[in-house]
């Protein structure tokens, strides 16, 4: 008989719409606040506008998602680690 092991971090792989949390979250933001500014507009131009600006973070969302290396910038570490005071003064020459 075969047996499974608990998969108990299910939340690190967590999607919704294809998305995972903190991007899904963010969505949501951005339909809630379009929401509210379609309730207090009352232009067809502005509702357009709104349902095609959401329509396309999700489309750049979910290509961050699915590329995260994007996301990306910095190294987590720096490569040299140093007690040194970095400072652009230099103390030990004179300066006259």
């Amino acid at each position: 008989m075969k047996k499974f092991e608990v998969y108990r971090n299910i939340r690190k792989r967590a999607m919704i719409f294809g998305l995972p949390l903190h991007l899904f979250a963010l969505q949501m933001l951005s339909i809630i606040g379009s929401l509210m500014i379609m309730i207090f507009s009352f232009s067809f131009l502005v509702i357009i506008a709104l349902l095609v600006g959401n329509a396309i973070l999700f489309i750049v969302l979910t290509r961050l998602s699915s590329n995260p290396q994007e996301m990306h910038f910095r190294k987590v570490f720096p490569t040299i680690i140093s007690n040194k005071k970095s400072t652009v003064l230099n103390y030990e020459e004179d300066q006259s």
